[in-house]
């Protein structure tokens, strides 16, 4: 199985996130690095990936915002929301396309929400992990030579509203929210630590 070093960073400005994932990734296509997981929050930033930008959707005003080059449209980023960006070499037999990789971490983020008691499922809608009809966990990644940035978010507890007010990757305003609005109360470290102990049997890496 293969080692991972996971990094638990706290709270990183965006802009030094994507600074940090350039750089490891390029690390890991040189094979400097092993495998790296980097566990952190955002204060609030919406990213605005090609798709808003192509169909000339933009963020409220009130929301701080930067453009970012994975697929997607908005994302909200911020408090009370568990950042997960995989910088890993996507190598195994069955993470031989995008939509096999995005299906691994489905399945990562669904086997650990049930160790807290929470039921996730798919959604045709959007990929991604929803809990009672609305989505918690979005999933945006991109690749060099197979090595990723970007990675997944959870919200667990964000600010009322804040995520609710945005239309966020083509879904209506109110479609995304957290697990506290859905009154499940989890912390981040339960979170952070039900991820961990999922990760082996979900992705083959220690």
């Amino acid at each position: 199985m293969r080692p991972v070093d996971v990094r638990n960073l706290g709270v990183v400005e965006y802009t030094d996130a994507l600074e940090m994932m350039s750089t490891l990734q390029q690390q890991r296509i040189d094979d400097e690095i092993p495998d790296t997981i980097l566990i952190l929050e955002h204060p609030e930033v919406v990213t605005v990936g090609p798709r808003a930008r192509n169909d000339g959707i933009a963020p409220p005003l009130d929301y701080p915002s930067h453009p970012v080059d994975r697929g997607g449209g908005l994302t909200w980023h911020g408090p009370g929301q568990l950042v997960v960006y995989p910088i890993v070499h996507w190598n195994r037999e069955d993470e031989k396309s995008v939509a096999e990789i995005i299906s691994k971490i489905e399945s990562w983020v669904i086997a650990a929400l049930e160790t807290l008691g929470v039921r996730g499922y798919r959604d045709e809608r959007m990929q991604g992990v929803w809990v009672d009809n609305k989505k918690i966990c979005s999933i945006g990644l991109s690749f060099l030579r197979w090595v990723s940035r970007h990675g997944f978010t959870i919200n667990y507890d964000t600010p009322p509203g804040r995520v609710e007010n945005l239309a966020g990757c083509g879904l209506s305003e109110a479609t995304t929210t957290s697990l506290s609005r859905l009154e499940y109360t989890i912390g981040r470290d339960a979170l952070v630590e039900a991820l961990l102990q999922m990760m082996a049997t979900f992705l083959d890496r220690t």
